[in-house]
């Protein structure tokens, strides 16, 4: 059978749902919570909506566990969708791997972990609450950041499930319009059926399949030293020849949007496998070109262009210190006992040897552990 993973933005209406708006004693319980929406910590939160949460995720809880299927998907939005989803037969999906979406609001966590915590009670036991850091809608800042969190661990996860043949799922019945949006183009990319239910009772789960979207990263081909700069964390100096939508521009400088941070993670791939790029305050050997011919999957070779574009933003941002390496856990930069050569990380095993003069650094080689015997 099939197995799926289904990925479900949270909310925060099964708290709301829960106020008693004819209790005299409630009726400025709303206002309290919509007022305390973005507090991210239960610690920055008013005592007295602490209380208010408390009571609401009790009430919730309990009502999910005592009610009948139509009562549940008439209190979640999530849990409309994923009963959609199943048929109303919650129990087909005990095999499957569920994601919960939660923004970094404390109200959206504790949202979450009630609709958890009902999942297993229903014997689901690969459920999961992912928070993207800084998500929230308190600042375009802090939103941006969180969906630039969200699909790098998107592209991270989604691609080996795929791979072991589960279908992607994007449950999108439930959240925050705002984070619906841009999940709903996301989805188009990572997800091979996005679920929807208009609101109304009795309303029918819309399935919408992956639309056959490929890009042409071909059009950002000359571009891609500056984007891979970007992705490492350098701003550089505006260029309008980069399409607008792949770029923040700000004080003259511009950094990757969330776009562009798509478009690069379905890109690079292709674009940083082929020749050796020549980044800013790097200078190669002849030495390490042959190493780098040499490398056969182009994985690798992705890895290594990475982690040069991660060397080259760090001597950028220090004017060429390289001091800033060792500082940098990664990285893990030191130089051979008794020598003026350097080393740093790739990745495991793997490294790359160099000498700093003036400013750049010089790289001699790349490889395993017989690099280090001939630096």
């Amino acid at each position: 059978m099939m197995r799926r993973v289904v990925i479900s933005t949270v909310g925060t209406s099964l708290l709301t749902n829960q106020i008693n708006r004819a209790n005299p004693d409630e009726k400025d319980w709303y206002v309290q919570l919509r007022d305390s929406a973005n507090l991210h910590n239960e610690a920055d939160t008013p005592s007295s909506v602490q209380k208010i949460i408390k009571v609401l995720r009790k009430r919730a809880s309990q009502k999910l566990l005592q009610s009948q299927t139509a009562v549940i998907r008439a209190i979640s939005a999530e849990l409309n969708g994923l009963y959609g989803l199943y048929d109303n037969q919650l129990v087909m999906a005990q095999q499957d791997v569920h994601f919960l979406i939660s923004t970094a609001t404390f109200q959206c966590k504790t949202t979450a972990g009630v609709i958890r915590d009902f999942l297993q009670e229903q014997g689901l036991s690969s459920v999961e609450v992912y928070t993207p850091s800084d998500l929230s809608t308190a600042s375009t800042g802090d939103f941006s950041s969180g969906i630039d969190d969200l699909i790098v661990w998107l592209r991270e996860n989604i691609a080996g499930y795929k791979a072991s043949g589960f279908k992607v799922y994007f449950n999108l019945v439930g959240g925050f319009k705002s984070l619906q949006g841009y999940l709903n183009t996301i989805g188009m990319f990572y997800a091979d059926e996005i679920l929807y239910i208009f609101e109304g009772k009795g309303a029918e789960l819309i399935r919408i399949p992956r639309l056959p979207i490929s890009l042409d990263c071909q059009a950002i081909e000359p571009h891609k030293v500056t984007l891979a700069l970007m992705d490492a964390g350098l701003d550089m100096l505006i260029n309008d020849k980069i399409p607008e939508s792949l770029v923040l521009k700000l004080d003259g400088l511009m950094t990757l949007s969330n776009w562009g941070n798509l478009v690069w993670g379905e890109c690079k791939k292709s674009l940083l496998s082929g020749e050796l790029l020549a980044f800013p305050s790097l200078s190669f050997e002849d030495s390490f070109r042959q190493d780098y011919k040499k490398i056969g999957r182009p994985e690798d070779k992705v890895k290594l262009q990475e982690t040069l574009a991660k060397v080259s933003c760090l001597l950028e941002q220090h004017q060429g210190d390289s001091g800033a390496l060792k500082k940098d856990g990664g990285l893990q930069y030191e130089n051979f006992i008794g020598k003026k050569i350097g080393h740093f990380r790739v990745v495991r095993g793997l490294r790359v040897t160099c000498v700093a003069k003036k400013g750049v650094l010089l790289l001699r080689r790349y490889g395993q552990h017989a690099v280090n015997e001939n630096p």
